[in-house]
């Protein structure tokens, strides 16, 4: 094989991407960020580049421009099929074109297409998106640099034309460098940043700490996702942000009145996070897909991403109440139920499950969701019993839309909770999985255990959530509000919700309004008001407005999917709002030209994918494995609706580093591919290699493993094993007359609070039943028992410890 120098794929074609700077400015709960992709073309022929790269689900993408020499072309926002075809003519001209847009499939993926690119010319292209910050549990603001777009299979069903290709090189030799840096401001001070990756010291920008800088250490190695976490001060103070409309836009639109954005986070008193139901129908769906045969991380001793989910449901198994029902869905090409339907929780069918949970594999080829979500949703639900389910996903599919439509118009009879597991699960399968099913959204990344955050979601389906949740607004005569977000059911413990509304009408008489957020929790009535100035001065930047505007986006494209006659005026509607607000979605895309010497590109454009970062088995993916590079003669465009599909998209990042990729075995592509080089099931790559034998089994989980659905343990000798002693020395430290299954019960309490306190969160409905077990006994013995515990163990607890 003949080898080049400089910056090449696996094929040895020379990557015209060669650096990505990205300029995070936060406000509050909200991040306007700012990415400048460096082109160069280094060969002796013009070239196009395609770039395909996830960005936050519900992110609003609302600028594009180039800079070519000193000139800066700024793109417009138009049709999407005139923008192609404008970029068709501008290239077949001898012109610069550049275009952008979303994924028809799944709003997190957008392909970025660069030519004609002169020979040695530059290019500096510039992408501007917005997004909301998520909350995580410990009040956190959570803002993420997504690195990696794994594999998404695609149903067979679905049309393979019309998804976009990439290409993947492992994600530590990547060929393009990052640099960010961010600017902070909020109302409260900022107490702190956190970081998955080094960063340099945050720097304080006035003595109120409501203003700071932070930035990436140099040499960053960009093979996983960027995460900051922001700590405000008063987290849980509601907000109302008012920002002003654009005095050149036509007055009553969008664009022209102002905009404001509520936040609503409750703090939720200690008997609302005491209290626990002891009734509902839980379904664990389970992703048993080849690609859930990958490491959680690239780390030493990681384990295999089914394997984590394996002991997740063995510590959902045992926290389980009793008089539940639950049920196991896994799924892939196909899907099984454990059971034919949902059972009720007892020591059998929590036993029987067991067992299953024990041989279950990545064995299940591809990713289709769609069918068992059918399957489960035609079942009829048990009365008094709220079905909750439970969704662990890579999040590696192709037709998010469609999963999350479904979603929708179940999501009256059940609440969703979903888990995104490893890096490049997709943000709008996992967050919209939640938000439809009003429930809660977990990523599992880096070295992140799954279990405690797993656990916390149950706690969240078993505990009162704040409800018939209710938006008053009290504006001056003349005044009146359109609501641009969708209405917002329910929210849980440690969730917070961002509303927004357009302000309409003169108000030149009273400068301010109100709004009152009223909810019930644990059948007590909240109720919050906040005032706010009804006519802001300053620069807006439009930000809230874009925000606003793509939270009414995506309604509208969720009522186009299901409209019969009135799919035409949806779609009309959709596509005034989009081209007025700046803000992309399926029927628009960016286009910008440059008009340079008009010269005919003699033959066929260079067609260079930008190979970018996947994984594969928790470490990166190689291009080889997973796709095959476009034949010399390919068209100078290659774009979503009309690429021939390589692999249905493979893992990338718009911000990440990449350099020459080594050529992979051969045996790889030959027993994963189809004689046209394509791969005839996404998750077929992983099937050609199996996990590694399990580590031991960590002494928490035998524990575990060895209670009882009531709550209690046995006098055993595995039980024994667990604690370091022996049978003999169990029996003889046990009290006279103690009930052995009360000594036992104790014992393992005792050893859960003793020694395995920093993973309460993973064992803490474990702990709670088996208290509860013991209480209901209505024994004596049980201080005695907490005291020889004590001595056995070397521990010193007190019996309140232990919640007796």
């Amino acid at each position: 094989m003949k080898s080049c120098c400089g910056l090449v794929t696996v094929n040895n074609e020379p990557v015209p991407l060669k650096s990505v700077e990205v300029d995070v400015h936060v406000k509050g709960h909200v991040a306007t960020v700012t990415s400048t992709l460096g082109y160069v073309n280094g060969e002796e022929r013009p070239l196009e580049a395609v770039f395909v790269f996830p960005l936050p689900g519900e992110c609003a993408v609302c600028h594009l421009s180039a800079k070519i020499g000193d000139t800066e072309v700024v793109a417009k926002l138009q049709d999407k099929q005139k923008a192609r075809e404008k970029y068709d003519d501008a290239l077949s001209s001898g012109h610069q074109a550049f275009l952008l847009e979303e994924s028809a499939q799944s709003p997190d993926v957008f392909q970025l297409n660069v030519g004609s690119l002169p020979p040695g010319e530059s290019a500096a292209i510039t992408l501007v998106y917005i997004s909301e910050l998520a909350m995580q549990a410990d009040d956190a603001l959570r803002f993420c640099l997504p690195a990696v777009l794994n594999p998404r299979y695609t149903p067979q069903d679905m049309d393979r034309s019309q998804m976009a290709t990439v290409t993947s090189v492992p994600a530590d030799t990547v060929p393009y460098t990052l640099a960010l840096s961010a600017q902070l401001s909020s109302p409260q001070p900022i107490s702190k940043v956190e970081s998955n990756c080094h960063l340099e010291p945050l720097a304080y920008l006035n003595p109120d700490k409501t203003q700071a800088t932070v930035s990436l250490s140099p040499g960053h190695l960009f093979d996983r996702d960027v995460e900051l976490l922001l700590y405000y001060q008063d987290a849980h103070k509601p907000t109302a942000i008012v920002e002003a409309g654009l005095d050149s836009a036509e007055p009553g639109s969008l664009m022209g009145d102002p905009v404001v954005m509520i936040s609503i986070y409750p703090e939720f008193p200690a008997a609302a996070t005491s209290s626990l139901a002891t009734c509902g129908e839980f379904i664990f769906v389970v992703d048993r897909s080849g690609s859930m045969d990958c490491k959680m991380h690239s780390g030493k001793d990681a384990k295999m991403r089914i394997e984590s989910a394996k002991d997740t449901l063995l510590l959902l198994l045992k926290s389980l109440p009793m008089g539940c029902y639950f049920n196991i869905c896994g799924f892939g090409s196909h899907y099984e139920h454990f059971f034919p339907k949902s059972v009720e929780y007892n020591q059998k069918t929590m036993d029987d499950a067991l067992k299953k949970v024990k041989g279950m594999g990545a064995d299940m080829g591809g990713t289709e969701i769609l069918r068992p979500l059918k399957h489960i949703y035609s079942q009829p639900c048990i009365p008094s019993h709220p079905r909750q389910l439970f969704i662990f996903t890579d999040g590696e599919v192709g037709n998010t839309k469609q999963v999350l439509d479904l979603v929708k118009i179940n999501g009256n009879s059940h609440r969703c909770f979903s888990f995104g597991i490893g890096e490049g699960a997709s943000t709008a399968l996992i967050t919209g999985l939640a938000k439809e099913g009003s429930g809660h959204a977990q990523f599992i990344t880096g070295t992140d255990r799954m279990q405690p955050k797993v656990m916390q979601s149950l706690r969240y389906a078993l505990q009162p959530a704040v409800k018939d949740i209710s938006v008053h607004w009290n504006l001056p005569d003349g005044g009146s509000v359109t609501t641009l977000s969708p209405p917002l059911k329910v929210l849980f413990h440690g969730q917070r919700a961002l509303l927004y509304a357009q302000l309409k009408g003169e108000n030149a008489a009273t400068p301010e309004g109100s709004v009152t957020i009223q909810y019930n929790l644990l059948e007590e009535t909240v109720k919050n008001q906040l005032s706010f100035c009804l006519r802001p001065t300053g620069d807006t930047g439009l930000t809230l407005h874009r925000l606003g505007a793509r939270a009414l986006i995506r309604s509208l494209e969720t009522e186009e999917r299901a409209a019969g006659p009135e799919v035409k005026a949806l779609r009309e509607k959709l596509l005034q709002l989009s081209l007025q607000s700046g803000v992309s979605c399926t029927h628009t895309a960016f286009i910008a030209i440059h008009k340079g010497s008009g010269q005919t590109v003699q033959g066929p454009l260079l067609h260079r994918p930008v190979p970018t970062a996947g994984m594969f088995f928790g470490a990166p993916m190689p291009m080889a494995m997973c796709c095959s590079m476009p034949p010399p003669q390919m068209a100078p465009m290659a774009r979503m609706a009309r690429m021939a599909p390589m692999v249905e998209l493979c893992g990338m990042a718009p911000m990440a580093r990449m350099a020459a990729a080594p050529p992979m075995p051969q045996m790889f592509c030959d027993s994963a591919e189809d004689d046209d080089g394509t791969f005839e099931d996404d998750d077929d790559m992983y099937e050609m290699a199996r996990a590694p034998p399990e580590s031991p089994t960590d002494p928490l989980l035998q524990l575990i493993s060895l209670q009882k659905a009531s709550g209690s343990w046995e006098m055993e000798s595995s039980m024994a094993k667990v604690l370091e002693k022996t049978d003999d020395e169990l029996d003889k430290l046990m009290p006279v007359g103690a009930d052995k299954a009360v000594w036992a019960t104790v014992l393992a309490l005792l050893w859960l609070y003793g020694f395995r306190l920093d993973a309460k969160d993973e064992w803490q409905f474990v702990a709670m039943k088996a208290a509860s077990w013991i209480q209901a006994q209505k024994v004596d013995c049980v201080s005695q028992c907490v005291q020889a515990g004590n001595a056995l163990l070397g521990c010193q607890l007190q019996q309140e410890t232990l919640g007796l």
